[in-house]
């Protein structure tokens, strides 16, 4: 695995979710502002929550995921220590679990 593409992809994700959870935070505060449409704000404000909310959750798996490069145990599974698989982390380089035990981890959530 070729840790040092797997750190420059997950930088420029990071990169990428900051700059979207700036202009959803800029774009949420604008609408604050504004009181044109209490009924349709309220909505619309909580799918921007919502919203920032998976973007934050994603970004920590990010940050994480490089945490885990620096440490050297980027490529292992959380769960049961194997390696997660190549293609799994092409896909999703922020993965911190190979699918049968994100499985388990999801279930028990």
């Amino acid at each position: 695995m070729d840790t040092a593409a797997a750190r420059s992809r997950l930088e420029s994700m990071l990169h990428d979710l900051d700059r979207s959870i700036a202009i959803l935070r800029g774009e949420s505060a604008e609408r604050e502002n504004s009181a044109a449409d209490a009924g349709a704000g309220l909505t619309d404000h909580d799918r921007m929550e919502a919203a920032l909310e998976s973007l934050a959750r994603h970004r920590r798996g990010v940050a994480a995921a490089l945490d885990r490069i620096g440490a050297g145990t980027y490529g292992r599974c959380l769960g049961c220590g194997r390696p997660v698989p190549e293609g799994r982390l092409e896909v999703r380089p922020e993965a911190s679990r190979c699918i049968p035990c994100q499985s388990k981890h999801d279930r028990a959530r």
